[in-house]
């Protein structure tokens, strides 16, 4: 009996078929476990910045004698990273601008002012009405040709039709009017207007990752005549020494990793440590997120090992400072900004899946769309991607005011979509290491010069 159990054992061992992925190796050369803590740098760091953080606050308040400087102003402080320092400041502020917009908003303001009001509002979850760009339209329903030509409005316009929701058409058409102008704009532009124009025909910045984004507006806007040398001064301080904490914290899981020398016993493991490290500070880079940081990263890294279906889940993990008993509750009835979430991400994985998981008979959104509907791949992936459009539509729509749980956990779930498309904007940034290793540079290792 026990030699037939035997031979049935070793049939079942030869018939079974183990599809091993095997993964691109580690691009970091260098030994991340071996970084230093550097106290002494983010104190100086501190004790300077706080200085012109005092002075950066009284511009802020300043601000508040005219709606539209203020609205501008409050948008620098967004783009150039370093709002997070003056959020209540901001939202007594947007409170009163939305107040006195959202019924009657003022006739003479140009597109680009009223793309802005639109855009940072909705942006803070403020449900500023779409009709505001009606007039902008001609008498046959689409936008005026006189606007063709005013690159700072279209622009403007462009950045703001990605704070959309479902049944604004208005929006739509204003990505299909604007893109194809900013191309041709982009072309006759300087060298500095044609990269930002590019940088947002990319990625959006509403799309886009905080820190990500702000390193990019930083250089942009150290090149425009009109900077404030304080906040810009603020802003580069701030980065550096934002980068110095997330830096020290890569350390630690670092050190986590390789301690536990899972390399040995387990070949096919994926080395991501600094891209699962840069995932977490994309869903929150905030300082005081330190420790949500680390297991988030730890998470990634261990649920990697079983199945890629981390995103679904992670938006859960470290929320001790966002979350009590109600937020838990609300997280577990799977409400449509999770979900809309959740099925985001697991679309653009699909979309950039390697040929290698089609062989490993991975079933993938795209290959299912083909078959059901009897399209071409390319007309699969448009598909996808109007999916995709659609839900962050929802997830936009869901981050409107009032919310059901504090927006900083709002944020939080709409930074996990952020970060997904980030990651696979091109390809599979977490499989695929060399995709990310710019960003990880430049978020981690990178300062930027302050002279």
């Amino acid at each position: 009996m026990a030699a037939q159990v035997e031979h049935l054992a070793s049939n079942m061992e030869q018939e079974i078929s183990r599809p091993l992925a095997y993964f691109p190796a580690t691009v970091w050369g260098c030994d991340f476990a071996s970084l230093p803590l550097f106290n002494s740098e983010i104190e100086s760091y501190t004790k300077k910045a706080e200085v012109l953080k005092e002075k950066v606050k009284d511009m802020l308040m300043s601000s508040k004698k005219d709606l539209i400087k203020n609205i501008e102003f409050i948008n620098l402080l967004c783009r150039l990273g370093i709002s997070y320092h003056f959020e209540n400041e901001i939202e007594e502020q947007l409170n009163h601008i939305f107040n006195v917009v959202h019924d009657n908003i003022n006739d003479d303001y140009d597109l680009y002012n009223v793309a802005l009001l639109f855009r940072v509002l909705r942006h803070h979850g403020y449900k500023l009405s779409c009709n505001v760009f009606k007039k902008f339209k001609d008498s046959d329903g689409k936008f005026n040709k006189a606007i063709s030509n005013d690159v700072k409005g279209i622009l403007s316009l462009y950045e703001a039709s990605f704070v959309s929701m479902r049944g604004e058409d208005i929006l739509d058409e204003a990505i299909a009017f604007a893109r194809p102008l900013l191309e041709s704009l982009a072309m006759q532009s300087s060298l500095h207007l044609a990269k930002h124009i590019n940088d947002a025909l990319s990625m959006p910045f509403h799309r886009g990752l905080p820190r990500v984004e702000a390193r990019k507006f930083i250089y942009f806007y150290e090149e425009e005549e009109s900077h404030n040398e304080t906040l810009l001064k603020f802003a580069k301080l701030d980065y550096n020494r934002v980068q110095l904490l997330h830096k020290q914290e890569l350390g630690v899981v670092s050190r986590w990793w390789k301690e536990l020398d899972l390399a040995k016993g387990l070949p096919y493991v994926r080395d991501r440590i600094a891209e699962g490290f840069f995932q977490s500070a994309g869903v929150q880079f905030e300082p005081d997120f330190a420790l949500s940081r680390i297991l988030l990263t730890k998470c990634i890294q261990i649920l990697a090992l079983v199945d890629d279906t981390y995103d679904s889940y992670v938006v859960f993990l470290g929320v001790e400072k966002l979350a009590g008993v109600k937020e838990f509750k609300w997280l577990e009835t799977n409400p449509k900004l999770v979900e809309a979430s959740k099925f985001f991400g697991r679309l653009l994985n699909d979309m950039v899946a390697r040929k290698d998981e089609e062989k490993e008979g991975h079933c993938l959104a795209g290959n299912c769309y083909m078959k059901e509907y009897g399209v071409s791949k390319e007309k699969a992936m448009e598909e996808l991607r109007k999916m995709c459009d659609n839900a962050w539509k929802d997830m936009n729509e869901e981050s409107m005011r009032p919310t059901a749980v504090p927006m900083p956990l709002i944020t939080s779930i709409v930074n996990l979509a952020r970060m997904m498309e980030v990651v696979f904007q091109y390809d599979d940034g977490y499989t695929i290491a060399s995709s990310l290793k710019d960003h990880v540079t430049l978020m981690f290792l990178e300062p930027i010069p302050e002279d």
